[in-house]
C-alpha cells in the first residue's frame, strides 16, 4: 500500500517479487552460491597452498610468521625430488598399472553389467546382491588374504601382482548395470532380429549410446588406480616396481626433517597433475553418465 491508501503499481510489485527480487536473491545466494564457494575452498584451497608451498624457500614454509606467497619463486624443490627419488621411473609404474589395471576393469564392468541386464542364467539376482554387499565392505578387510594368495604365487614387486586384486569393480558394473536396464528395448529388439547377438549387441548398440557412462566409470577407475596407496605399499619392496603414491613414502623417509617440506609437496604436486588433466578432460562426461537414463 502506498501512503495514499492505494495499492503499490504492478511493475515495482513484479520487480520486487521477481527473479532478480531481494529475497529471491538472499535466498540464491544463501542456498546456492555460498555453499558452493565454501566447498570449493575446503577443496581447492589445501591443493593451492601445497602448489605455493612447492615454489617456497624452506624458512618460509617452517616459519611462526605466516607467508602466503613465496619471495623468490623456485623449482628447486621440484629439482631436489627428482634426484632423491627416480621420478621418471615411478611415473612409467604408474602409468603401467593404471592404463593395464583400468582397461581390464572397465572392461570386465561393461561384460558383466550387460551379462547382468540382458542374459538369462542362473542365480543371477544372488550374484547381483552380493555385488551390492561388495560395495559396502571396505577393500581393506581382504588385504592380508590377498597378500598371502598374491606371494604364494610368487607376484610380490610385479606388475601384475599390483594389478590383479583389485581387477573387479562393483561399483562400475553397478552403474552401468542400471544404465543398461533404462535403455530402451525396441533398440535391442530391432539388432535381434536382425540377427545380431550378444556379442555384437554389446559393441554395435549398446556401447555406442552409453559412452558418458562408460567414460564416467573409466574416469573413477583411472584415479583409483592412479591414487592406490596401501596395496602397492603392501606388495612392493623393491623401488624399481613401486608406484608414484608409494615413492612419495620412499621421499619422506629420505628427507625427513622439517626443511623437506617444499620437497614433498613438490612430489604431491607431480602425483596429482596427471589426474587432474584425465579429469578435466573427462569431466564432462560425469554429469552426464551419472544421470543419464534418469529421465526417459
Amino acid at each position: 500500500m502506498t501512503d495514499d491508501g492505494a495499492a503499490p503499481p504492478a511493475r515495482q510489485r513484479q520487480r520486487r517479487d521477481g527473479p532478480l527480487g531481494r529475497q529471491n536473491l538472499l535466498a540464491a545466494i544463501a542456498t546456492g552460491y555460498l555453499p558452493l564457494i565454501l566447498a570449493t575452498a575446503i577443496i581447492a584451497l589445501p591443493l593451492l597452498w601445497m602448489v605455493i608451498g612447492s615454489l617456497k624457500a624452506p624458512s618460509e614454509v617452517v616459519t611462526q610468521n605466516l607467508v602466503l606467497l613465496p619471495q623468490h619463486p623456485s623449482l628447486n624443490a621440484y629439482r631436489e625430488a627428482g634426484t632423491k627419488i627416480d621420478i621418471g621411473r615411478l611415473f612409467l609404474n604408474s602409468t603401467i598399472v593404471t592404463v593395464i589395471g583400468a582397461s581390464i576393469k572397465v572392461l570386465l564392468a561393461i561384460t558383466t553389467a550387460y551379462a547382468l541386464a540382458f542374459v538369462r542364467f542362473p542365480f543371477k539376482r544372488v550374484i547381483f546382491v552380493f555385488m551390492l554387499v561388495a560395495l559396502m565392505v571396505p577393500p581393506q578387510v581382504a588385504l592380508v588374504p590377498n597378500y598371502i594368495l598374491i606371494a604364494d604365487l610368487g607376484g610380490v614387486d610385479t606388475y601384475w601382482g599390483i594389478i590383479l586384486p583389485g581387477l573387479g569393480t562393483a561399483f562400475g558394473t553397478f552403474l552401468l548395470r542400471q544404465h543398461f536396464l533404462s535403455l530402451p528395448t525396441e533398440i535391442l529388439q530391432a539388432a535381434e532380429i536382425d540377427g545380431a547377438g550378444h556379442f555384437t549387441k554389446l559393441l554395435r548398440v549398446v556401447v555406442p549410446i552409453s559412452t558418458p557412462t562408460i567414460a564416467t566409470v573409466a574416469l573413477v577407475t583411472i584415479v583409483t588406480e592412479w591414487n592406490d596407496y596401501i596395496w602397492p605399499l603392501v606388495i612392493t619392496t623393491d623401488p624399481a616396481r613401486m608406484t608414484l603414491p608409494v615413492g612419495l613414502t620412499q621421499l619422506k623417509n629420505i628427507e625427513g626433517d622439517a626443511s623437506s617440506y617444499p620437497i614433498l609437496m613438490a612430489g604431491a604436486v607431480m602425483v596429482i597433475v596427471p589426474v587432474m588433466v584425465i579429469f578435466a578432460a573427462l569431466q564432462r562426461f560425469i554429469v552426464a553418465g551419472l544421470t543419464q537414463g534418469a529421465v526417459k
